[in-house]
């Protein structure tokens, strides 16, 4: 069956979901075609239900910290209503009805199936072909990279779903990887009762993030008594029914009844028919321009992209897509001051360029520094108040290309940040506004300071 309309969007995450809404509601004829649920990973297994949990394992943590602060305390973790809260938030069965009556409210329609590219205007789902007018959107996003390691296929591993899915708290956890999802996840679990231990190539944890966020990290989690181990590559994995043994190239023998696999994400080109429209399905992602095309009549928004697998970028994409359809003045994509936050405790925040990428970009590198327990607030914080803000300065321009805001709050002190780095904000022009005293953001006072200083 073979069905012209004006607009497919191929996969309906964050991005994809709000896009098609919006081009229906402007009078477009609009399918939307996901195989999953409507909303992607985010709603459901990534970003909300994830801070859900952090959000619970940091008020054991506070509560732990009342002792010479405020008087005493105990406290008794209970994984039951942090697991009731998430399903509530699923609609109790990982159910997208409210997304898509949503959707169908504003006049889009949504196909259930996997679809894929026969050309660049042309659709198939099944035994269900869309000839496209206008545009095709792909949001397929990402899946999650399982490495080829000896041993773990076919045992029970957890990916992100499976984590977020548990309505027990294992008694002992083996993270394979030390990036954002295993550091977050890893240290939930530990603040609910779980032995944990991450394991990570690199030679540090967040790789990309600058080297004294992996340390401060790696010093925060095993002070909570979680085993850290870096430069680790995992050589061989067994499960004997009962838990996980995981062997590393160092010789060590890991033991866990749960191992979560968090060793990234990957684009799968050629389940969505990259082929048919000129792409290389080996790319890591695809292709596109400062207006998201891929192609004359295809655009790509989100994850499939590669740049930023997060829902802001997402969403950000897919505005510059709806005006580029509709034919209105579009603003092409800048990816300069795109940020980025690891939820873990303390937060870590950060935009724009470490100082190793900017060195390797050419740029005349000053960096300044503030560790947070010497500023006004971290010092009235006292207990969890580990944390550094960094700055990276192009000295010759005299602005910021790249900031981390590390500590409580991290997440929100980078607003600043990424503000200046997006408006190329003269750091003359920083050290002389006023910040508000005491404030964890106040802090950037202090580190733009010592880059005056170098």
């Amino acid at each position: 069956m073979t069905e012209a309309v004006d607009v497919v969007v191929l996969g309906l995450g964050p991005g994809g979901e709000d896009l098609a809404g919006r081009l229906a509601q402007a009078g477009l004829e609009v399918v939307g075609i996901e195989g999953r649920l409507v909303g992607g990973e985010c709603p459901y297994w990534g970003c909300v239900p994830s801070k859900m949990m952090i959000r619970a394992a940091n008020l054991l943590t506070e509560g732990r910290r009342i002792p010479g602060m405020a008087g005493r305390s105990t406290v008794t973790p209970d994984w039951a209503p942090v697991a009731q809260r998430i399903r509530a938030e699923a609609t109790d069965t990982w159910d997208d009805r409210v997304a898509v009556e949503r959707l169908q409210e504003k006049g889009g329609r949504l196909v259930r199936g996997w679809g894929h590219l026969d050309g660049p205007r042309r659709v198939v789902v099944d035994e269900r072909v869309f000839d496209v007018r206008r545009a095709v959107v792909i949001n397929t996003g990402t899946k999650p990279f399982v490495p080829a390691i000896e041993g773990l296929d076919g045992t029970p591993y957890w990916t992100n779903h499976e984590a977020i899915e548990a309505e027990e708290v294992p008694s002992s956890l083996v993270v394979l990887g030390g990036g954002a999802i295993g550091v977050e996840l890893g240290q939930v679990f530990a603040r609910f009762g779980a032995t944990v231990t991450i394991v990570e190539e690199a030679d540090r944890l967040l790789p990309p993030e600058e080297p004294e966020v992996g340390q401060l990290i790696a010093d925060v989690l095993g002070r909570e008594g979680i085993g850290v181990h870096t430069a680790a590559r995992v050589t061989g994995v067994d499960h004997d029914g009962r838990r996980f043994t995981v062997a590393t190239d160092t010789g060590q023998q890991l033991s866990g009844e749960r191992l979560l696999v968090a060793t990234g994400r990957h684009v799968d080109l050629g389940a969505i028919g990259a082929a048919s429209i000129g792409v290389d399905e080996n790319e890591r992602a695809l292709p596109v321009d400062d207006h998201l095309r891929v192609c004359d009549g295809v655009w790509a928004i989100g994850d499939v992209t590669g740049k930023g697998a997060f829902t802001h970028v997402s969403m950000y994409q897919a505005d510059i897509v709806v005006t580029h359809i509709l034919g209105q003045p579009v603003t092409p994509a800048d990816y300069r001051a795109v940020p980025r936050v690891t939820f873990t405790d303390p937060e870590v925040g950060s935009v724009g360029l470490s100082e190793a990428a900017a060195r390797q970009a050419g740029i005349e590198v000053r960096t300044g520094t503030a560790a947070v327990p010497t500023t006004a607030r971290g010092w009235i914080h006292k207990a969890g108040n580990d944390g550094l803000i960094k700055l990276v300065e192009d000295a010759a321009r005299g602005v910021l290309v790249g900031a981390t805001a590390a500590g409580p709050v991290g997440g929100e002190v980078l607003g600043l940040l990424t503000l200046a780095v997006h408006a190329a904000v003269p750091t003359h022009d920083l050290r002389h506004m006023i910040y508000a005293y005491p404030t964890f953001h106040r802090g950037i006072l202090d580190a733009l300071a010592d880059l005056s200083a170098r």
